[in-house]
Formats: C-alpha cells, structure tokens, sequence
C-alpha cells in the first residue's frame, strides 16, 4: 500500500487569505494511504523543503503530494527535493491551490472545500503514479542564430567566445540590422556605427562565427539537441571568393532605384550593397531590377569587373546544417504609414517616420547628413513630431506601448536643434514613459537645454495649406486647439512584429500572441526561453525593445543555449506519448493532430524477418501535450504521468462526494 505525504503552503496570503489551511491538512490527514499531512507557511522555501525531506526518512514515504501554486512555477523544485531523498520525482504531485482556488474564490469556505477536493484528486493520482525514468538525448554542439541585428550578433559572439560553433543568417545582404540605419543613439548620443562597426568586424573576424547573408531558413526539423536546418543561400551574382570590394561594378550601373536601406529617400543601383560600412562588404544584384535579368542585355558590372566576380549564373543553394540550439533574433518592422490617414502618411512627402529622420541626418544617408524637407529639399524650419502613432491604439489592433518612441522622439528633438540650431520643435505626446537608466534626464534635457515645446495631446488632423503642412490638435494642459504650420512632421510610428513573422513562428513550432510577437515560455522566470525545447528568443521578435534591452536578452539566451551545451547528453522528461503498435492501425490520425510533428511512420523488421510498417513518437520532440491520446481511436497511445488509470482515479475521487 502506498505511503503518502500530504503537505500544504499557506504561500503567505495569497493562499491562506482564502483557504483554511490548516483546517485543510488536518482534512487530509484521515485520507486512504496518507500518513501524515503537514502544512507550512512557505513551502518552496529552504526550510519547507527540508520538512518534506525529513518526513520522507522518517515516515518511509514513498508517494508526496505538495499544495501549493500552479506546477509551472514550482513543480521541478519539490521534484528535486524529492529526488535528494532518493524518491523518484515523478511519485510527488502538486494541487494548484493558488492559481485554482484562492485566487478565484472570494468566499474562504468554498474556496476551503474546493481546496480540499483538488488535493484529494491529486492524492488519488499519485497512488496510481509509477517511476519513470528521463530519457537521454545526444547533442549538436553547434547554435544558429536567426537574424544579424545586435542581438543576433551579441548572442552569436557569445556563444562563439566559449567555444561553440555558430551559423549566423541574415536575408538581407549585409549584418547590422536596424542599428546600422541609426545615426546616433540614446541617451548618450554616441554615434550609432561607432558602436556597431566594431561588432560587426568582430562577428566576421570569430573563428567559430559562420556567416550567411542574403540567406533564408526554409525548414528546421528535428527537436533539442538535433535541429535539421535548410537554409537557402540566394544567388548574389557575384563570387565572393573573387570580389575585393572596389566598387566599380556599382559606380558604372546605369540603373538607379529607390534604396530600402533609405527607405525610399535615397536610391541605390542595381548592384549594390546596402552601406558603406556592409558586412561582408561584397556587392548583389538586385535581379528584379537589373537590365541583364530583365531584358538580357547591359553586362556593365561584369565588363568593368576587374576581379570577373560578377557571374549571372550563379544561382541559389540550400544546404543543410545539424545544430542543436536555435536563436531567434529576426527584430521588428515599422507599422505601414498609410494606416494614418488623419496623419497624411503615405500622401505628404514630408510627412516622415521617425527611422527616415534617422537615414536623413546620418552622414551616409541620402541627403549626406543635411535635414532637408523630401519634397523641395529646403531646410525645415518648423518640425512637428508626434509620438504614439499607431501604438496604443485599439481601433489598429495595437494596444501595447512601442517602449522607444517616446526616447527616439526626444533624441530627434536634440539633433535637430544641432542640425537647424534656429528650428522650431514640437512634440505632440500622450504622456512620456522614460523608464530607463538616465532616460528622463535625456528627456529633461530635450525640453530645457535644446527648447523643444511638448503640447500634451493629440493630433486630429494634418493638411497641407500654402506650401505648409498644418498640424491641428489639441493641447489638453492648456485646455486649447492648437494649429501649426509645419516645414515637416515625423510620425513615431509603431514597432510590429516582422510581416512573416507567423509563419517563421510555425516553422519553428513556437507560440505568438495576437501581436504576432514571438512568445516566451514565461515573462518573468523563463523570458528568453521556448515551449519548444532549444529555442531561445532575443530582441525586438518578442516585443518592443531598445538596444540595451536586445544586447541583455541576447546575453540571457546565449547563456541558455551554453548551459544546454555543456552537456554530452540531454535529459529529457519523460512524460511523453507511447505508442503500442500492437493496437495501432496506421490511421495516421495522430500524425495530423500533432502541434509538434513529433509522430513519424517507420518501417521496421519483425522477429520473423518481416518489413513492417509502425508509427514512432520521436522522443525529443514530443512536449507531452496529448492531443494524440484523445484523437487515437483504438486507443494505442498513452501519456506517461496521465494515464487513463490515473485520470479516472482523479474523476472517481471527484465523484464519490456527489
């Protein structure tokens, strides 16, 4: 017969100021195979877990149910206290009294009695509870990153400097990022390539740092440890191996059109590369736009080509790495101005975004670091910027803060005053959130050593009138409408999710919110981790963040990703599917239902020699959901930990008290 202790947390008030808990464990104590219920004020602490050790050498237990908070938080360490006494730590349960109970109850006799079912449910189970045992699980030491932006590359260096190898991937021609299309940042306006060169440089120096530009990840396969990676390498048409980076190809292109690095307010050729400062600092060729593609004549680039590194042969490769960890750092987009009709974005030329004000100012921008308005090209004498646009916004499905803007905003104010030193500046705001080391001293200094004007409100519309754009809002600490006419207007418009997002998130198995940002497994004790086992998460993929807070998230995930490499084998938990082929029929239903592909069909040799056909749960993958248990219909599956026993033994507990 099982021996069972029964132990519940008062878990300050947050249990006990709805829940009898003593009332409780004294109920418990009379329960079929529990011999002794205890209970304590904090059971996850030191001295709560060394109660439970104690009883379980002293009464001989052999079965430990814990009352407490919800399991996610706390179930692997009563796990662990167990195991130090050498109980399998898969014969302790945990009632969620916290979470399920007191939290949602406001009357403490019900919240009471339904404290006292839950816990006799998980008595009930734990009886039919049997030992299980990790699995073990090789590992591929070798990590890929997602995305060469800051983050991506300070996780790619730090994985790199304790030795491991990284494959870093970036679609575009060139690492960087966002950054790179910074002039200087906050809040202590050091100029932005000043800080990012020298990490690019360093990125592509690393002996142990791979680096694939212009590339894209098609497919990953595989779980923790052992991730199947496709990655297509498009066809730069130029050898890299040849190039020495002259320039001549582009400065003898015929062709000119508008640069995405600028935003549309420069223009590239069509063999470019996207800045002076590129890593690797090789040129593509864009083939949508390039006469050779388009209408097969031209062939400047490689006729001036001293090196003959352009080749329009060149076509794409897919390549397949094992690795066995997965950085996503793939960063954000900025909301389409055309969402802002009330704005003019989309209509006004000089109406901009606060990252084109960024391309304009810098030295290697399209207008060499000259403010000039995009229509006329005249300096702007009076610029309007208007924060939370498109941000907090629930008629546009945003509600969240892009956390930046109110930063970037004050930032422009300053260079602009240093750019234009007799500009009129004013910020239409809706509050200002500051929070960060030395940011509302950077904000201070915009309004009262630089004369910006902060008008606290909103802007109902913009019109263009005489050669200016008027901007009409409101100033509610003055309680007035107020109307400026303006040279130029920035919009700080939101952070978003990349456009593709959704569909890397479904490539990778992992969970996003309605934002379409990546999700972690937990927002305070598991930020930068996965629900999906080896895939870490860093930058602005999970939310809206600045370059201190993506350089510290790409730290916290890269020590993740070290922590998993520094083992030889992975141990995995054990409460996972299992299929008796037996009672199989190769219907393939579970196939279909698995969220995480974990189901394979498989063919194998029978005793008698015979070729046979079965399906296979490849352990690593399998996150024990069950979803294939209850779509099996002649029931040749099982979850380890929730067996049919032990479900109806839970059931039977409930109903016998009706």
């Amino acid at each position: 017969m099982a021996r069972i202790g029964v132990f519940v947390c008062y878990c300050g008030t947050n249990i006990a100021g709805r829940v009898d808990v003593k009332y409780v464990a004294e109920e418990m104590a009379g329960e079929k195979g529990v011999i002794i219920s205890r209970d304590y004020k904090y059971m996850c602490s030191d001295p709560g877990q060394n109660i439970i050790k104690e009883y379980i050498r002293l009464y001989k237990l052999d079965r430990v149910v814990v009352a407490a908070c919800s399991p996610l938080l706390h179930e692997r360490t009563f796990q662990n206290a167990v195991k130090e006494e050498g109980l399998n730590p898969y014969l302790m349960e945990m009632a969620n009294i916290r979470e399920q109970c007191s939290w949602v109850h406001k009357d403490r006799a019900e919240a009471t009695a339904k404290a006292i079912e839950l816990i006799k449910m998980a008595v009930a189970k734990v009886r039919m509870n049997e030992a299980l045992i990790p699995k073990r699980i090789p590992i591929e030491r070798k990590a890929l990153i997602l995305g060469g932006g800051i983050s991506g590359m300070q996780a790619a260096l730090d994985i790199a400097m304790v030795g491991h190898p990284v494959i870093l991937v970036e679609r575009t021609p060139s690492i960087g990022g966002r950054m790179a299309q910074f002039d200087k940042t906050f809040p202590t306006l050091d100029c932005a390539a000043c800080i990012l060169t020298p990490k690019m440089v360093d990125v592509r120096s690393h002996p142990n740092i791979r680096i694939l530009t212009y590339s894209e990840v098609e497919s990953v396969q595989g779980y923790v440890g052992n991730f199947e990676v496709k990655i297509r390498k498009r066809a730069r048409s130029v050898d890299m191996s040849k190039c020495t980076g002259c320039g001549e190809c582009m400065q003898k292109c015929p062709v000119r059109v508008d640069s995405e690095f600028d935003l549309g307010l420069g223009k590239r050729k069509s063999i470019y590369i996207p800045f002076p400062q590129a890593v690797p600092n090789v040129p593509v060729i864009d083939r949508v736009h390039c006469r050779f593609f388009t209408q097969g004549k031209c062939q400047v680039c490689q006729k001036v080509c001293p090196a003959e590194a352009v080749n329009y042969e060149q076509e794409d490769e897919v390549i397949t790495e094992k690795v066995g960890a997965i950085v996503a750092a793939t960063g954000f987009d900025l909301s389409d101005p055309n969402d802002y009709s009330e704005y003019g974005g989309g209509r006004y030329k000089d109406v901009i975004n606060g990252l084109q004000f960024e391309r304009m100012i810098n030295s290697s921008g399209p207008t060499e670091g000259h403010l000039r308005r995009p229509s006329d090209g005249k300096e702007p004498k009076t610029i309007v910027f208007i924060q939370c646009v498109g941000s907090r916004d629930e008629n546009l499905g945003r509600p969240y803060c892009s956390k930046m803007c109110c930063m970037y905003t004050a930032k422009h104010t300053i260079l602009t005053k240093e750019h234009v030193p007799d500009a009129q500046v004013y910020v239409f705001y809706i509050d200002i959130r500051a929070a960060g080391k030395n940011y509302e001293e950077f904000i201070r200094r915009a309004i009262e050593q630089y004369g910006a004007t902060y008008l606290r409100g909103r802007v109902s519309r913009i019109f263009e009138k005489n050669g200016k754009l008027v901007v009409r809002g409101a100033d509610t600490l003055s309680k007035g409408q107020v109307e400026i006419a303006a040279d130029m207007v920035v919009l700080a418009t939101a952070l978003v999710a990349r456009g593709d997002s959704v569909k890397v998130a479904q490539m990778l198995g992992i969970p996003y919110d309605q934002n379409h940002f990546f999700t972690e497994m937990h927002p305070k004790l598991a930020p930068v981790e996965n629900v999906t086992s080896g895939i870490y998460l860093t930058g602005a993929c999970q939310a809206p963040k600045d370059i201190p807070d993506s350089v510290a998230s790409a730290s916290g995930a890269s020590v993740k990703v070290c922590a998993l490499f520094a083992n030889d084998e992975l141990i995995a938990d054990p409460m996972i599917a299992e299929i008796n082929p037996t009672l199989c029929s190769l219907c393939k239903t579970c196939v279909d239902i698995c969220p995480f592909s974990a189901i394979i069909e498989e063919e194998r040799k029978s005793p008698d020699g015979k070729t046979q056909k079965q399906m296979r749960i490849i352990e690593g993958v399998c996150h024990g959901c069950g979803a294939c248990v209850a779509s099996c219909r002649p029931g040749a599956i099982t979850l380890n930990g929730y067996t049919d026993q032990q479900i109806f033994s839970e059931v039977e507990s409930l109903a016998s008290n009706f």
